[in-house]
């Protein structure tokens, strides 16, 4: 029995011939249909898809100057936190029409800025993620190709965020109501704009309520980094810990039952990002939560406006600021016995 052979692909002069036009105009019908006569182009059309030609990618590319690719560069694949970026930014990316490539930069800004160089030629816009590179290579970025910002806020580029600064005021508020009246932020990586916005809303809303706050580290944002900020908490006064994220608080988790130490008996820990296993520990982490999913898809949203439309340049560009949501769970408890202070 002769090997069954797979139809041949139907080509663009295919096409032109049914149709009865150059194998030009096909090409503009199908990649420049602005320049082709409506009449001609909507002929041309329904023979292609009558006769199941598919032009090429690179073919669209081409002629309309767009390769239908985003870019999404994060600083850590391995972070459960981003889970919900990325699976919010592909399913819109998909409804969009566009294919969605990630870069991670392991938390380094050099690599962030060596992933843009790398794929600036070759796709349409990026989704910046949590970036570690500086505002002035952000705004190169955006000289480059369209971009928007998630969890970073730069002058002069679009981005969405998570509102910190009513989050944290929720944290410090459920602390105090149970007593606290000292806590200890343990600081994530010095690069991170999202980490500066958490400690300045923490300190700010403790000052309002008397309380005070104290900030160590940086540590890792990593259950590694957890074990070693674990042994700063146990060491000091405060009666409670915020962590930089769920991924340190949980290492934190660990070290202190390691070290015997009950919590929330003892210490009440608090984490950002509600990742997933954040319900699973023991205790369950307190921790702030932002829909990190709708960012994805709102990132994404933004990013093929800017890429489609090309605002003018006099118009400021969009900083969404998206709500947060404090999930009480059993690893925040009443100040243990002998640490309260007056109110």
């Amino acid at each position: 029995m002769p090997p069954h052979r797979r139809p041949r692909a139907v080509t663009i002069t295919d096409v032109a011939r049914a149709a009865g036009v150059a194998p030009s105009t096909v090409s503009r019908a199908v990649t420049r249909p602005d320049r082709v006569n409506a009449v001609t182009r909507e002929h041309v059309l329904e023979v292609a898809n009558r006769l199941g030609y598919r032009p090429s990618p690179v073919a669209r590319a081409l002629g309309s100057g767009r390769t239908r690719t985003l870019a999404l560069v994060l600083p850590d694949i391995t972070n459960p936190y981003f889970a919900g970026v990325i699976r919010g930014a592909e399913r819109q990316a998909a409804a969009t029409g566009h294919v969605l490539v990630i870069g991670s930069s392991e938390e380094s800004g050099r690599a962030e800025w060596r992933i843009v160089e790398k794929l600036a030629g070759s796709v349409d816009g990026f989704l910046v993620v949590s970036s570690r590179m500086s505002d002035q290579r952000i705004v190169q970025t955006a000289g480059l190709r369209p971009v928007v910002l998630v969890n970073r806020q730069t002058p002069g580029v679009t981005s969405v965020s998570p509102d910190q600064e009513s989050g944290t005021r929720r944290i410090i508020e459920h602390l105090w109501s149970l007593g606290h009246r000292e806590v200890l932020f343990l600081a994530g990586p010095p690069e991170s704009w999202l980490g500066a916005r958490r400690w300045a809303g923490i300190s700010a809303a403790a000052k309002r309520r008397r309380m005070t706050a104290r900030r160590v580290g940086p540590f890792p944002p990593s259950i590694e980094g957890g074990y070693v900020a674990g042994e700063a908490a146990q060491s000091d006064a405060a009666t409670a810990v915020i962590a930089h994220n769920d991924l340190l608080a949980i290492g934190v988790l660990l070290r202190l039952a390691s070290r015997g130490v009950r919590v929330p008996d003892e210490l009440s820990v608090v984490g950002f990002d509600n990742i997933f296993g954040s319900d699973w520990c023991d205790p369950p982490l307190t921790t702030l939560s932002d829909r990190t999913d709708q960012a994805g898809r709102s990132a994404v949203d933004l990013l093929v406006s800017l890429v489609e439309e090309q605002p003018d340049d006099g118009e400021p560009p969009a900083q969404i600021v998206a709500p947060t949501e404090l999930v009480i769970r059993g690893s925040t408890g009443r100040a243990r016995v002998g640490r309260l202070e007056p109110a």
